[in-house]
């Protein structure tokens, strides 16, 4: 996880330690785990998501859904923090609930209800703000994949509210790029099931 400067006299942060060379890293709290354990694929799963989102973000969008955008790139720190153990209340996080859940929805519905009804499957493409939407949603999807596992092998505390947070990502992504589509006016591209 990325440091924010911040006016508190902490000292600052080194970005290479040497620590991690022998294929291990620190996570929070001073515990340390191998590189290629569940937890840390997962936490590293979940930072591509957050730089994926970034990507989106930097493409022109509707202000609505960019406050989204950055709100979900918050959540994605602190459920990395979650995942890690890490105590809220001593890091002043938020911890995923269900009315993250219900945001979630509510902002799905509320952007759905804006697009035409989806009658085919569609296509990962379209303008670019879409097509970065749809890559963040691919890659959320493997990260919910990543937390499954976690949560299933117990390395982790994994609390229903956080897995379904991470399902609903994935459909607000979806919607997202659909709305990027509709409001750049190429619309969405259907899947041609046949070779035309």
């Amino acid at each position: 996880m990325n440091a924010v400067t911040t006016n508190q006299a902490v000292p600052p942060m080194k970005i290479y330690t040497r620590t991690g060379d022998g294929g291990e890293t620190d996570l929070p709290e001073g515990a340390r785990a191998a590189k290629d354990v569940i937890l840390t694929e997962t936490l590293g799963t979940l930072d591509e998501l957050g730089a994926t989102i970034g990507l989106a973000r930097a493409e022109p969008l509707p202000e609505d859904s960019d406050a989204l955008l950055s709100g979900c790139q918050n959540a994605l720190l602190a459920i990395g923090a979650e995942l890690s153990g890490v105590d809220p209340e001593a890091m002043r996080f938020d911890r995923l609930g269900p009315r993250h859940v219900a945001r979630m929805e509510e902002a799905i519905d509320r952007h759905e209800a804006e697009l035409a009804p989806m009658t085919e499957f569609i296509l990962p493409t379209g303008s670019r703000a879409a097509a970065a939407l749809h890559h963040a949603r691919a890659v959320c999807r493997r990260a919910e994949r990543r937390v499954v596992t976690l949560a299933r092998e117990g390395e982790s505390v994994v609390s229903p509210d956080l897995q379904a947070y991470m399902n609903r990502l994935s459909d607000l992504l979806f919607v997202l790029a659909r709305v990027a589509n509709a409001q750049s006016g190429c619309g969405d591209v259907p899947w041609k099931k046949r070779g035309e």
